[in-house]
């Protein structure tokens, strides 16, 4: 998948985060949705502009991040 076709780096209004090509839909955001209980049905109906392409983006470009990053230790 050729990640830069659903993503690029807004460095004028998000700090350099990676976004959703054409939106203001950071990656960051998308997974907090996610982890707060959101679907991906859901995602997708709410922000129609994203489409499933560019949300499995968003899983490859999580993906590729860790595993190019230290892992963070998790405690019981």
């Amino acid at each position: 998948m050729d990640l830069s076709e659903y993503l690029e780096p807004d460095t004028s209004t998000l700090a350099g985060a990676t976004r959703i090509r054409g939106t203001r839909l950071s990656v960051a955001f998308l997974l907090s949705l996610l982890e707060a209980g959101g679907s991906e049905e859901r995602l997708l109906a709410e922000y129609p502009q994203l489409g499933e392409g560019a949300l499995r983006a968003v899983f490859s470009f999580a993906r590729q991040s860790l595993e190019t990053e230290q892992l963070i230790p998790i405690s019981s």
